[in-house]
């Protein structure tokens, strides 16, 4: 199975990330179930490394949080491949995300070999015209979600189909404890 742990974004936070959709030819936007911050890619594992992987995740103690979505970049350098929402700064989000990391590593997954960058994938871009893009970027410059809640990480479960990946929360790992 392939598995990531990753926040859960509030309706009312997801509802005004698919108010921002469109506009983008050759974008695929994320459907509202789609969108979720990931804080550690895991990848393919097999039901044992899985079950390991959980236990761990439900061993981190941190505490909970209020986030803020705020700005829109894209992946991809002069060839955007995504579009995202990304988050205004915050410490606790970090701490969350290093210690996660560093339980995965103790229990033998290697390093993630890319910089934690916080954010919510909005689109997968195929040959959008990067003016397009750019006036995307432009327009969107200054989304702000209202702040909400962390209270809880998930690990989640990725299934990939002809329309996109399906992802299915398999466990919730409450903060604050």
């Amino acid at each position: 199975m392939r598995l990531f742990a990753a926040l859960s974004i509030p309706d009312e936070v997801a509802q005004t990330l698919l108010l921002l959709q469109g506009g983008v030819p050759g974008a695929r936007w994320q459907s509202r179930e789609q969108l979720h911050l990931t804080l550690r890619f895991i990848g393919e594992v097999d039901g044992r490394q899985a079950s390991k992987i959980d236990d761990t995740l439900a061993a981190i103690a941190a505490p909970g949080f209020a986030l803020e979505l705020y700005g829109v970049g894209t992946f991809g350098g002069r060839d955007p491949q995504q579009l995202w929402a990304g988050v205004r700064a915050n410490d606790a989000l970090m701490h969350l995300q290093r210690k996660i990391e560093t339980a995965l590593q103790r229990i033998g997954l290697a390093p993630e070999p890319r910089k934690f960058t916080p954010h919510v994938t909005l689109a997968r871009l195929k040959a959008s015209p990067r003016g397009k893009v750019m006036d995307y970027l432009s327009d969107h410059a200054l989304y702000a979600s209202a702040p909400f809640d962390v209270g809880a990480f998930e690990l989640f479960k990725s299934t990939l189909t002809p329309n996109g990946s399906l992802y299915t929360a398999e466990r919730n790992y409450p903060l604050g404890r």
